[in-house]
């Protein structure tokens, strides 16, 4: 089997964070984009993830996703050591997981971390999806046609939704 270049890496401070960036992994292999899945501390491994964030474009990789709890650090240093988009992923693990949501937001100017909810892994890899479609390359208009058909299904939910809702009866309603 041929080895494919990694477009995204899913970077997670340990595996323990496994469970909630799973969500991110499933959608990217749904969609079949090829991506990575690392385990690197910004604390407790700090010379391999300036190795990985200084290499990540050399090497193909087009977007980073970065999840972490607690002290938060892993996106921002990251993002810092990088060119490539970083999107950062809170993970609740203490405080509700308000401690690494604010580390993500909270970064300098000229250090950016696009960062979604807490537990977001699957709307980080959504938007992975979204940045490289930007282009107007074969692979970005397929790209492009993934998200519309996600979109779209999205949207069917809600319909079939209300057509079940229907079924539900009650004297007063209307």
């Amino acid at each position: 089997m041929e080895k494919k270049t990694p477009l995204v890496s899913l970077i997670m401070g340990s595996t323990s964070d496994y469970p909630t960036m799973e969500a991110a992994a499933k959608f990217l292999n749904e969609q079949e984009i090829p991506f990575e899945i690392l385990a690197l501390s910004a604390h407790r491994t700090p010379h391999e993830v300036f190795d990985f964030a200084q290499n990540a474009a050399g090497r193909g990789v087009k977007v980073i996703i970065a999840g972490a709890g607690m002290a938060a650090h892993l996106p921002g240093v990251i993002a810092a050591l990088t060119p490539l988009p970083v999107i950062g992923v809170p993970i609740k693990s203490s405080l509700e997981g308000m401690d690494a949501a604010l580390a993500m937001l909270q970064m300098p100017p000229g250090i950016p971390v696009a960062t979604v909810a807490i537990n977001g892994a699957l709307n980080a890899a959504i938007l992975a999806l979204q940045m490289l479609s930007t282009g107007e390359d074969e692979l970005s208009k397929a790209y492009r046609q993934k998200l519309a058909a996600y979109k779209e299904g999205l949207k069917n939910k809600i319909k079939k939704a209300n057509e079940d809702l229907k079924s539900h009866t009650f004297d007063f309603r209307v």
